[in-house]
C-alpha cells in the first residue's frame, strides 16, 4: 500500500539548485508541497521571490502558494551569493517574469496557518539561509514540525570561506537556533552534495526528457562555470536538490547521528558546523549528519526520471 506523501513546505533562495530542488518536489508524488516561502541568500529576497514565482508558472503550478519571508540575517549583514547565481539569481535561460505575486509577505504567519491545516506534522526543507526557519522557532515554537531537512554546512570544508557552507555562514545565529531546537534535524551538507555534480552526460540526458529538462540542463550550463573556474568540475553541485531526494526516498544519503554546533564568534571561522564525527566529545546528539550520497541512484534512477514527468 502507497504511503501518504509527507506535507512539505519548501524553505528557498532559488538560485539554480533551489529551482532544480523546486521541480524535483513537484514532480515527486511522494511529497505533498503545501507552500514555498522564500528568503534572501543566493540573491535579494525580492529577486528570489520573483524566481520561485516564476519556476512554478514555468510548469503551470501556480496553485502552490509563495510567501516572502526575510530579506536579511537576524544580526549580520546581508550578503548574496551573485558571483554563483548571477544578476537575477538565475542566469542562464530565460524565463519570463512572472505574472503571479506572493500570497503573502510574512512567511511565519504562512508557514504556521500551513502547519495549522495540515492535520499532521509538517516537514520543513530549508535550501537557503535559515533566518525564516529561526524566526518561526522564535515565534510559534516547535509545535506541528515532524522535522527540518536543511542543506547546508559541512563536516570538513567549505565553499565561502575556507571553515563555513555559504548559508550557514550567511546567518550563523539562525543556524545555531535550528540546530539546538530539539526538533529532529537533518543536515545535508558539502561533504555529501559535492557527490551531486550535474554534469554534461546528465544534461544531455535532461535535455532528452523535454522541454523542463532542457530548462534544468541550461540553467546547469551557467552554474557549471562558477564551479568550473573554482574546483575545475565540469559540471556543478546540485546541493538542494539532496536535501529534496532525502525526504523522497531516504536511502539515497547515509546519515550519522552526531552532535554539531555553530561557530559564532570567531570571524575567521564564522558559520563553521562543528561536526563530532567520531565522537570527540560528551555533547549530545542532536542532527543527522549527511556523510555519503549513492550519486548513481540520484541522478539516473530519480532526478531525471521525475524531470521527466514535466515533459
Amino acid at each position: 500500500m502507497a504511503l501518504d506523501p509527507t506535507p512539505v513546505i519548501l524553505d528557498c533562495d532559488p538560485g539554480h539548485d533551489d529551482a532544480i530542488a523546486l521541480l524535483l518536489a513537484l514532480a515527486s508524488p511522494e511529497i505533498d508541497l503545501l507552500g514555498v516561502t522564500t528568503t534572501y541568500g543566493n540573491q535579494t529576497l525580492e529577486k528570489t521571490t520573483a524566481n520561485a514565482l516564476r519556476v512554478l508558472e514555468l510548469v503551470g503550478r501556480t496553485d502552490v502558494p509563495v510567501a516572502a519571508g526575510a530579506d536579511a540575517p537576524l544580526e549580520r549583514e546581508l550578503v548574496v551569493a551573485a558571483h554563483v547565481h548571477g544578476e537575477s539569481g538565475l542566469d542562464g535561460p530565460t524565463l519570463p517574469e512572472a505574472t503571479t505575486t506572493p500570497a503573502s509577505t510574512d512567511a511565519v504567519a504562512f508557514s504556521a496557518e500551513l502547519v495549522r491545516s495540515a492535520g499532521r506534522p509538517v516537514t520543513f526543507i530549508p535550501t537557503g539561509p535559515l533566518t525564516n526557519i529561526a524566526r518561526y522557532l522564535d515565534e510559534r515554537g516547535t509545535d506541528g514540525i515532524a522535522r527540518v531537512v536543511l542543506m547546508g554546512g559541512a563536516i570538513a570544508e567549505g565553499n565561502f570561506t575556507p571553515a563555513a557552507e555559504f548559508n550557514i555562514w550567511c546567518d550563523p545565529e539562525a543556524a545555531a537556533r535550528v540546530f539546538s531546537s530539539g526538533l529532529d534535524v537533518t543536515m545535508i551538507g558539502l561533504d555529501v552534495t559535492h557527490k551531486a555534480v550535474l554534469g554534461p552526460a546528465v544534461e544531455e540526458r535532461l535535455r532528452a526528457v523535454g522541454r523542463v529538462g532542457s530548462f534544468v540542463a541550461e540553467l546547469n550550463v551557467f552554474f557549471s562555470r562558477y564551479h568550473e573556474k573554482t574546483y575545475g568540475w565540469h559540471g556543478a553541485p546540485i546541493h538542494d536538490a539532496v536535501a529534496v531526494a532525502h525526504v523522497i526516498r531516504p536511502g539515497l544519503v547515509e546519515t550519522r547521528y552526531r552532535n554539531v554546533e555553530i561557530e559564532l564568534e570567531s570571524e575567521l571561522c564564522r558559520g563553521r558546523t562543528v561536526v563530532d564525527l567520531w565522537n570527540r566529545t560528551d555533547r549530545a546528539a542532536n542532527a543527522h549528519v549527511g556523510v555519503d550520497l549513492d550519486t548513481g541512484a540520484f541522478f539516473f534512477d530519480l532526478l531525471v526520471e521525475r524531470i521527466a514527468r514535466f515533459g
